[in-house]
């Protein structure tokens, strides 16, 4: 073999290439979506180390992703993808973002100028964002994604409301006056968290081996 048969590999210029957009793409999304965390909880008090305040944990998950989305744009600079040319769908980022966003104005009234949002709690607020941020993913099954919200929406209630003392709404305030008129905040928390993790179990209970079912009918159609 002469130097004549060797492939020749096109020199690369200097200056920044956008070599991988599904990185870029994704990183700026989630630096966009950590910057509008942070605004909606400018209003809220941070606390100290020792006193947790309800805005701490928030903006330091925050901070956390858009440094996740930082390192992934320069990454879309560096790297080229293993996969050739991404195949662009705006299914992901728009569900995400869109589930995102209904949390954010639903888990408590927001006033902007003469127009509220209406508090649905995390209950209801939870759940709702789950799911629809699941179905990201074409693979998403409501099944799969229902038993998720049910279990994953009370542990975030016991976990920030009573471990870390976090006064999150649990339902819309009307509702909550009428169940809970009597009861404290944390008794009230637990009896909700309760209530859905009773409900994940059912569903697990009388819904399972249908998504099973499917698959191995799968299994069989592609063996004959």
């Amino acid at each position: 073999m002469t130097t004549r048969d060797l492939p020749v590999r096109p020199t690369e210029k200097g200056g920044l290439a956008i070599r991988s957009p599904e990185n870029v793409l994704g990183g700026l999304v989630l630096i966009a979506l950590a910057l509008f965390a942070l605004w909606l909880t400018l209003d809220l008090p941070r606390g100290t180390l020792t006193t947790v305040g309800p805005a701490m944990l928030p903006q330091a998950i925050a901070v956390l992703i858009g440094v996740c989305g930082f390192v992934l744009l320069i990454a879309g600079f560096k790297r080229s993808s293993e996969h050739g040319a991404p195949v662009w769908s705006l299914r992901g980022p728009l569900l995400v973002s869109i589930s995102i966003a209904l949390f954010a104005v639903t888990i408590k009234e927001h006033h902007f100028g003469n127009w509220r949002t209406i508090e649905f709690g995390l209950m209801f607020a939870g759940p709702m964002a789950i799911i629809i941020g699941g179905y990201a993913s074409s693979e998403a099954r409501f099944r799969d994604l229902l038993l998720l919200a049910l279990t994953l929406t009370p542990f975030c209630m016991l976990l920030f409301g009573d471990m870390l003392n976090l006064p999150i709404p649990i339902l819309p305030r009307f509702l909550s006056e009428a169940l809970f008129g009597g009861l404290s905040y944390k008794s009230s928390l637990r009896v909700t968290a309760a209530v859905l993790f009773t409900a994940a179990i059912l569903v697990f209970r009388f819904t399972k081996g249908r998504s099973g079912s499917r698959i191995e009918v799968a299994k069989h159609e592609v063996r004959n």
